[in-house]
């Protein structure tokens, strides 16, 4: 972080003599809920952690926050330790995912080891994306489990309500927001686009009311005809696109 506004000399002062070591300072950690559709399943990716607390038990991947030892070098932005954590515990790149800030979990006792504060950040990964991660960091293991699963299994710290914060956002923004375009594969006829919704909302979509949402999508540029026929059982079916990508 930087600034162009010049300190008062008393103002550089009381800098150069304070010590952050001196007050109480919490953790901060960011966890990423990362969903994506397989196999007609809304999916949430686990990793078993292999170290205390909680080791051997699912979680969410993520990690603390690198701070730096200094005022002139405060370490890195939540953003980027957002990103960097989807990298190294996933292996996935940051810039072929949709990342985005969700919500911050402060409460005490979240953690055995000590006051953490967790910023945690919801991702959509395609389906074609999902078969390349692979478990990084302090995690043995991953998974994509389903989202409808998750209530029989023992999760770590408070991730359980962290998921189902996402998973309210997520369909939340699938109502009114493209976000629907980062679960579906390039491509994509018209019930294969209402299948998406119908999982993620877990609710059946009436194909009349989905063509005419649909065709507002449509009128609004946010999707348009792509190249290209899908094979179906009965004829050749169009194919669209996001103009997002």
């Amino acid at each position: 972080m930087s600034t162009s506004r010049r300190e008062s000399s008393e103002e550089k002062q009381f800098l150069e003599k304070y010590r952050a070591k001196d007050y109480p300072r919490p953790s901060v950690a960011v966890d990423l809920v990362i969903f994506t559709i397989i196999d007609a399943q809304l999916r949430v990716l686990l990793v078993k952690r292999q170290e205390h607390p909680f080791k051997g038990e699912w979680a969410l991947p993520g990690g603390f926050v690198r701070v730096g030892e200094s005022a002139k070098d405060q370490g890195e932005d939540l953003d980027t330790a957002a990103r960097r954590e989807l990298k190294e515990e996933t292996g996935l790149d940051p810039e072929r995912v949709h990342i985005e800030q969700l919500y911050t979990f402060g409460g005490a006792g979240r953690d055995p080891r000590m006051r953490v504060i967790s910023v945690a950040y919801f991702a959509l990964v395609r389906p074609d994306l999902a078969p390349f991660v692979k478990a990084g960091g302090d995690a043995s293991h991953a998974d994509w489990l389903p989202v409808d699963q998750l209530k029989k299994l023992s999760l770590a710290f408070d991730h359980l309500e962290v998921i189902e914060v996402g998973l309210s956002r997520v369909r939340g923004k699938l109502e009114y927001s493209g976000i629907a375009f980062d679960l579906v594969p390039m491509t994509f006829t018209i019930p294969e686009l209402r299948h998406v919704y119908s999982i993620v909302l877990d609710k059946e979509m009436d194909p009349g009311n989905f063509r005419r949402k649909f065709n507002r999508m449509l009128d609004d540029g946010l999707i348009e005809q792509a190249p290209g026929k899908r094979i179906t059982a009965s004829k050749p079916a169009t194919v669209y696109r996001f103009k997002r990508r």
